[in-house]
């Protein structure tokens, strides 16, 4: 733990210098993005979602899906760069560190960097009156669970390559398709029944289903259960994957 917790302090110093270069876009962009879909979009849906004004059934989806895409930017480049270009996870191995330490402490940092946007969105989002539940700050805890769904296998598949021509790929057919058709801007059940399996078996749906319950004040019963389940699946899947994955590259 104390070998983690190192790690995590050196991404921690490295973000003291570079903070100020994405603080600006952590608070804009949740105002711009509440202003375009929220208020601009849901002027046009008459009557909300199942009798929920639109602004207010789009946010928690738009919380679960920044934190998803928090985590994918903090689990792609940073991590190919680690390897091919900056070398920073090697001089981590020869330190000596354990690559449960080097995945640990840097997946920390990813779940760092994903609560702040959260919390960020969530405090725009309490501006703009869409807080209706006390149970609204468990979509921070939410959002976690997300982050390292997202973050964990992202950083098995950045160790896997070696070109971020790889990373594109991975932005448009994985990211891209998850923010579109999860559930975020309008209900799975407008999908045909092949695209609705897809978006049940990725994590994004679940996250935006028990971000939804827990700002509307709605119980998600068994089926809160089941979003929690498969969402730690994703977690403990990505932790081996990335497990081996940067065991196979640091250990000779």
């Amino acid at each position: 733990m104390t070998a983690t917790l190192s790690v995590l302090e050196y991404h921690l110093v490295n973000y003291r210098r570079t903070w100020r270069s994405s603080a600006l876009s952590t608070l804009v962009m949740p105002l711009l993005t509440l202003l375009g879909f929220g208020v601009g979009v849901g002027a046009y849906v008459r009557g909300g979602v199942d009798g929920v004004p639109y602004i207010d059934w789009i946010v928690p989806g738009l919380i679960a899906s920044t934190a998803m895409q928090a985590a994918f930017g903090e689990a792609t480049w940073p991590v190919l760069s680690y390897f091919e270009w900056l070398k920073v996870y090697f001089a981590q191995a020869a330190a000596p560190l354990r690559v449960a330490d080097i995945i640990g402490g840097h997946l920390a940092f990813m779940l760092f960097r994903v609560l702040l946007t959260a919390a960020a969105f969530l405090a725009v989002a309490a501006a703009f009156g869409t807080l209706h539940s006390w149970w609204a700050p468990m979509t921070l805890v939410v959002s976690l669970l997300v982050g390292m769904a997202s973050a964990a296998p992202t950083m098995a598949y950045a160790a896997s390559i070696t070109s971020d021509s790889y990373l594109i790929i991975l932005m448009r057919f994985a990211v891209l398709p998850m923010s579109l058709f999860s559930g975020v801007f309008f209900p799975v059940e407008s999908l045909p029944v092949l695209l609705r399996w897809v978006a049940y078996v990725f994590p994004l749906w679940h996250g935006v289903e028990l971000c939804r319950d827990a700002m509307l004040g709605l119980d998600p019963g068994a089926l809160g259960l089941l979003h929690v389940a498969v969402l730690l699946a994703w977690c403990a899947a990505g932790w081996l994957l990335a497990h081996a994955r940067f065991r196979r590259r640091l250990v000779v």
